[in-house]
């Protein structure tokens, strides 16, 4: 019993990894965090794309705090789990695209300065988490949807950054827009790539394990040998 506890039997549940837990606790915190700095700014300032990128932080605090509740779940738990994050990810790129095209028939002019500002803040938010996950980002669909989240999160605060840039240059409103569209495709295609992983793991998980080979029939000549 010792030895299958040890690993010497195979088993349903993975190893967890402790420094890979207190990496997403810290990572649960720091979105959080941020959601709040965030989504003030992008009332205040009437930013779309600072919206766009607080409910970002948001829907990757709820997926930290779910990774950190499947870590010792059997695999197919954990690929379903993915498959559910996968399903959050793309509706959050529906509800970007959607904001962006409301947004675009009111032309509010947003605070390019605000947009700077908090936009340079969270990216410095989202490599220190990226710096954290990148051990993992080949891991199971789990640890990929965790990865794919932190890195999206990092190209959206370059894209806000420019768009405060694109704002104060033009004092138009649609760079701001813009990269609220882009956002929403990239969680649509972030979305897809996180399920189509989690398929083929259930896939593969659910596979029937091929049969044994069955043991080669002795020769006659040989057990009368050994009577012998």
């Amino acid at each position: 019993m010792a030895d299958c506890c040890s690993g010497g039997c195979s088993s349903d549940k993975p190893p967890v990894d402790p420094r890979y837990r207190r990496v997403l606790w810290i990572a649960l915190w720091v979105n959080a965090l941020m959601f709040g700095v965030e989504l003030y700014a992008g009332w205040a300032a009437g930013s779309v794309a600072l919206l766009a990128d607080a409910v970002d932080f948001l829907g990757d605090a709820a997926n930290y705090g779910i990774s950190l509740f499947v870590l010792a779940l059997a695999p197919i738990w954990r690929s379903r789990t993915a498959l559910v994050k996968g399903a959050t990810m793309g509706g959050y790129g529906v509800f970007v695209l959607g904001t962006a095209l409301w947004h675009l028939q009111l032309g509010v002019l947003p605070k390019a300065e605000t947009m700077g500002v908090v936009g340079f803040l969270a990216l410095l938010a989202n490599c220190s988490v990226g710096a954290l996950l990148w051990a993992y980002r080949n891991g199971d669909a789990n640890m990929r949807s965790v990865w794919l989240c932190t890195r999206n999160d990092a190209i959206s605060n370059v894209a806000v950054m420019l768009a405060a840039l694109g704002v104060f240059g033009t004092k138009s409103g649609l760079p701001d827009l813009l990269v609220a569209t882009i956002m929403g495709l990239l969680g649509l295609s972030a979305a897809y790539s996180v399920m189509t992983h989690a398929r083929r793991e259930m896939r593969e998980g659910q596979a029937p394990a091929p049969a044994a080979p069955a043991p080669a029939s002795v020769p006659a000549a040989t057990i009368e040998l050994k009577r012998r």
